[in-house]
């Protein structure tokens, strides 16, 4: 599966994941996030239901506070 995430192209030997699967693979651990599926936003209930496939255009962003 060829995929864009976070504006870089990826590839996975697997034909979809749900986010959870993604965060694990990727190593994302931060707390604080956004994900979005093609522009959509996906709520943190949802990850373990929200599949991502070939050609998906993926963010994940990490919300940092500091002084």
């Amino acid at each position: 599966m060829k995929i864009r995430l976070n504006n870089r192209p990826e590839q996975f030997d697997r034909d979809e994941m749900t986010v959870t699967e993604m965060l694990d693979i990727k190593r994302f651990s931060y707390k604080m996030r956004i994900v979005r599926i093609n522009g959509k936003l996906i709520k943190r209930d949802d990850y373990d239901k929200a599949v991502i496939r070939n050609g998906d255009d993926v963010q994940m962003w990490y919300l940092m506070s500091g002084g």
